[in-house]
């Protein structure tokens, strides 16, 4: 007799390859989202690390920031100092000029000549004296034109004295300051 088979076989391969698809189609899934799960995590460990990185920048920058504020206030107090010694090295060096300057007066001072007031503007020196005749009052202009340390004497005004002091005569003078080069102090 031949043998006939009334079980639904195909049916049966069908339901089963169809197992099989849903199971790898589940195997797949699961696999795709175990990958997607391991990406998302491998990058947001990456940001974290980043802005950490970020983090730690903004906070060295802020300290190299301050720091660079703190060398700028040391350079501008260091310049303010700088300044001061400045001053005061010109001070200290002009102290002795001014001894220089009061001293040249009384050495190109003649004879019958005396000084009533002297007043400094700049580098004019204003003069009022009394003389006891107008060669003396050229004597002296000769000597300040004579001399290292004052120029161009400018005469501007002769008159007689007052009662008091008969026979003198009362003189306004400015003559220049200049400060010779040190060459002329060696001499």
């Amino acid at each position: 007799m031949a043998n006939i088979n009334l079980r639904p076989w195909r049916e049966e391969l069908r339901a089963e390859k169809q197992k099989q698809f849903v199971v790898m189609i589940l195997g797949a899934a699961i696999v795709a989202a175990g990958l997607v799960f391991l990406w998302k995590t491998d990058m947001d460990s990456r940001i974290a690390y980043q802005e950490s990185r970020n983090a730690y920048i903004e906070t060295a920058t802020k300290k190299l920031d301050q720091q660079i504020r703190e060398i700028q206030a040391l350079k501008k107090k260091r310049d303010e100092l700088l300044a001061r010694m400045e001053v005061i090295q010109d001070l200290q060096g002009k102290r002795p000029v001014i001894v220089r300057v009061f001293d040249e007066l009384v050495r190109t001072l003649p004879d019958g000549l005396f000084y009533t007031d002297l007043k400094r503007q700049g580098d004019t020196v204003s003069i009022v004296g009394m003389a006891e005749s107008n060669s003396r009052i050229s004597g002296l202009m000769r000597q300040f034109e004579e001399s290292d340390w004052f120029a161009d004497p400018n005469l501007s005004n002769v008159s007689a004295a007052d009662k008091q002091r008969a026979g003198y005569s009362q003189f306004n003078m400015s003559v220049k300051q200049k400060t010779p080069e040190p060459e002329g102090e060696d001499k």
